[in-house]
């Protein structure tokens, strides 16, 4: 009476179909799949980051220094005005 029997597990994809739709599974299947992965690295305790190759090292530093370069640029241009008043004086 278990999911030993091929037409059992053909009627619970069907069922899963028809509740989720097609468009739907592929979704699902990346969530749990990047979910295995992070309780399997989690339970490893190792961390596996794809390397960059030299060309995206490059444009990560190109776009670093534009990006520090631009806010350099829009402190410089901010006009100075006098200091915000925290307070206001009562007049009594």
């Amino acid at each position: 009476m278990g999911l030993d029997n091929p037409l059992h597990i053909a009627f619970l994809l069907i069922v899963v179909l028809l509740i989720f739709g097609a468009k739907r599974l592929p979704e699902m299947g990346r969530s749990l799949g990047a979910g295995m992965r992070g309780f399997k690295e989690a339970l490893s305790g190792e961390k596996t980051q794809p390397s960059l190759t030299a060309q995206q090292q490059e444009a990560a530093t190109r776009t670093a220094a534009t990006s520090a370069g631009a806010q350099l640029a829009v402190a410089v241009d901010e006009p100075v005005g006098p200091p915000a008043r925290s307070r206001q004086r009562s007049l009594g």
